[in-house]
């Protein structure tokens, strides 16, 4: 996948893609005339997002911080209960295959040659486990047993990307897990981690492609999360991403939406209704609200929770 110096959509480097490959180009490909955004609309959410959240910090202990993340904002205005219950998140092969499976395709876009999944996999891991942090230190220590667990379902994702993406090339400046935050400084920050980003600047012309890669079935707040995304790197680098991608790997398609005004528009309403709740409830103006949905299911407070139990219940009768 290229994108040429004119700003045309990415076109794959070989003619020989797969027609899974094929669907994916053509998702992900520019429709219609390059977008350049007015810089007085980006100029404009900049000021409305920096005003916001110097409001918002006026209401914080000195010295608190608040971390501001699409999971955090969908967490709590999801529920602010669970929102605020303690996490109890621990390492599995399966919670683990995602980190481990998106080393390895980032190992699979500077490597020369085509190496197997398994190859990927292994060396993603080996890496891994030389942090001397995080998940590394849990892969460090696992029994052959779990090694060749997390090996089995790693492979499996990354052959499911290799299979779904057309070749990506380098001069597209094709990149994962890119981190990105705004503003530099203060004690609320916005930070963002994109599973992969295509495109290469032109001006203010818009050429990037967000793609979020997901297991499992479609959600509304993939969408929202990939506003989120938008809107981040239309604050750091002021110049919009041209369209947004979640990427199903189980069903090889891509859901794909060109940003427009309306996306980034809505991405900011979202983004401060989170970050005032989080505030409320880190400056204990209020108590929590709950809201049960679809979270109650793995929610450490649904056993003692009334409102969470009766959902549960609703679910299963439905």
């Amino acid at each position: 996948m290229t994108e040429t110096d004119a700003g045309e959509p990415p076109a794959a480097t070989t003619p020989s893609l797969n027609p899974t490959q094929q669907r994916t180009l053509d998702a992900l490909r520019r429709t219609g005339e390059p977008i350049v955004f007015d810089q007085a609309l980006v100029t404009d959410i900049r000021n409305e997002v920096r005003a916001a959240l110097d409001h918002f910090a006026t209401r914080l202990d000195d010295g608190q911080e608040l971390f501001v993340t699409k999971h955090r904002i969908g967490s709590v205005l999801d529920c602010e209960a669970h929102f605020l219950a303690p996490d109890e998140f621990e390492w599995t092969p399966a919670t683990a295959k995602g980190q481990v499976a998106h080393r390895a395709i980032q190992l699979h876009l500077g490597w020369r040659g085509e190496p197997s999944p398994v190859e990927l996999v292994n060396e993603a891991m080996s890496r891994l486990a030389d942090e001397d942090r995080g998940i590394g230190m849990w892969i460090a220590e696992l029994g052959e047993a779990d090694l060749a667990d997390i090996r089995g379902l790693s492979s499996e994702r990354v052959t499911k990307f290799v299979e779904s993406f057309p070749p990506l090339d380098p001069r597209a400046n094709p990149v994962t897990e890119a981190a990105a935050q705004w503003p530099v400084s203060g004690p609320i920050l916005l930070r963002a981690r994109v599973d992969m980003m295509i495109g290469k600047p032109a001006g203010a012309e818009s050429r990037k492609v967000i793609i979020d890669l997901k297991t499992g079935r479609v959600s509304p707040r993939h969408r929202q999360d990939l506003g989120f995304y938008a809107l981040v790197e239309t604050l750091v680098r002021s110049v919009p991403p041209r369209k947004v991608a979640t990427f199903y790997l189980d069903a090889a398609e891509a859901q794909a939406d060109d940003v427009s005004e309306r996306l980034l528009r809505t991405a900011v309403r979202r983004t401060l209704d989170g970050i005032d709740a989080m505030v409320a409830l880190a400056a204990q103006e209020r108590e929590p609200i709950k809201r049960p949905g679809s979270s109650c299911r793995w929610c450490p407070l649904a056993e003692s929770c009334t409102e969470g139990q009766a959902h549960l219940a609703s679910f299963d009768r439905t």
